[in-house]
């Protein structure tokens, strides 16, 4: 992302602001490769708007392709974007909870200013083709719940993941797929693991650095999706700035990069096969000074035919191959495989300017002979080492 873009993204988060709708192409995008998943299974999507989330108009729209036994969708009452296009009630802030007579009054009418937002919960027990036009849209959605087989009811509590109605309901599904706010991310994961559903969700590409989320990646638990071109993408959403350049603009919409999908669900991505091209030499691939392992600079430059310990950077995740290689650990403190404990360092940046520091301990860390120009470096007893950013530690397997 742009400088610019990880503004507006990190704005978002210190709101607690930074739910994005997903567009139904991503999610077109991403599901096909798991279709076999489905058959029979009870799909729950526990932050998303019924009229609002592209994920529920996607199993609505697909449920009986994807042989769904139950599509469920929650709403949180807190949420920014929530209730912004349609007004599902009536009398949303009052007691009656009825839907407009018809697909026009449904598309027109807006919530407006603060109004409250009820939260609520839709199940989904069957699809069908209403008005015979071979599709499913509002129209059809629309009858599909008030259809005394579908159910749309409001929520006892605010309809937070975390609320024991949205617990229960999590409890009766099989597969979470949602986008679920940022900056819960590891919140949210840890709900999933400790009920043992299977997922896809969409999250921050550097959440594979977290110290509650990189163990379950090392052990086989989670693992990156397909994921959006470039890492990527436009999220549906007005109500914060795009910091995007003119010319990657869209309006209603944010550009968040650095983002990719999370999933517990096999796919075939996952197991093709990585070829390397490159020869090893200890001068391209220097010995990191404090972990047992090789530096490598990207993921491409993996070098063919070299049986140690490789320090890769996480983006080598989109391209891990759990047949061809073994994930031992991470450059970051807390996972406690650094060989040495450096001693206060001084930090010399860019500019000259000189700081006591303690940063060497939390990295991949290499010493060189002399200090790189214009470029941060540090001084310990003397000697110069410089400081990259988080690396995976792998090797091959036999």
């Amino acid at each position: 992302m742009a400088k610019n873009g990880n503004k507006a993204l990190g704005d978002a988060k210190k709101q607690k602001k930074d739910e994005f709708y997903t567009q139904l192409a991503d999610i077109n995008a991403e599901l096909r490769h798991y279709t076999q998943h489905f058959a029979g299974k009870v799909v729950f999507c526990n932050c998303d708007d019924p009229y609002e989330s592209n994920f529920f108009k996607y199993f609505a729209a697909n449920f009986n392709a994807l042989k769904l036994k139950r599509l469920i969708a929650t709403c949180y009452a807190g949420s920014p974007v929530a209730g912004r296009q349609l007004d599902l009630f009536e009398d949303y802030a009052g007691g009656t909870a009825a839907f407009h007579n018809s697909h026009d009054s449904m598309e027109s009418r807006h919530l407006g200013g603060d109004r409250p937002r009820i939260p609520h919960k839709i199940v989904i027990n069957e699809v069908t083709d209403v008005n015979g036009d071979g599709r499913i849209d509002l129209a059809d959605v629309e009858w599909l719940i008030k259809n005394d087989k579908n159910v749309l009811t409001r929520l006892e509590g605010d309809g937070d993941f975390r609320s024991a109605e949205c617990v229960e309901l999590l409890k009766q599904s099989d597969i979470v797929v949602t986008n679920p706010p940022f900056s819960l991310f590891r919140e949210y994961i840890s709900q999933l693991v400790q009920y043992g559903k299977k997922f896809l969700i969409i999250g921050r590409q550097d959440a594979v650095t977290y110290k509650e989320i990189f163990p379950l990646i090392k052990a086989g638990k989670m693992w990156l999706g397909y994921g959006f071109k470039g890492n990527a993408t436009h999220f549906i959403n007005t109500c914060y700035e795009d910091y995007a350049t003119a010319s990657d603009h869209k309006a209603g919409m944010i550009r968040v990069s650095g983002v990719t999908w999370f999933t517990n669900l096999d796919h075939k991505k996952r197991h093709d096969e990585f070829v390397s091209v490159r020869k090893y030499n200890p001068v391209d691939y220097p010995q990191l000074d404090n972990f047992d392992a090789i530096f490598v600079e990207e993921t491409v430059d993996i070098p063919e035919s070299y049986d140690g310990n490789l320090a890769v950077p996480v983006t080598f995740l989109d391209k891990y191959n759990p047949d061809q290689f073994e994930i031992l650990g991470i450059t970051k403190t807390w996972d406690g495989g650094a060989t040495k404990k450096y001693p206060k360092q001084i930090q010399v940046d860019a500019t000259g300017n000189r700081s006591n520091v303690s940063k060497l301990n939390d990295g991949a860390v290499i010493r060189v002979e002399t200090p790189p120009k214009g470029k941060t470096y540090y001084l310990v007893n003397g000697v110069p080492y410089v400081q990259r950013y988080p690396r995976i530690i792998i090797r091959r397997k036999k």
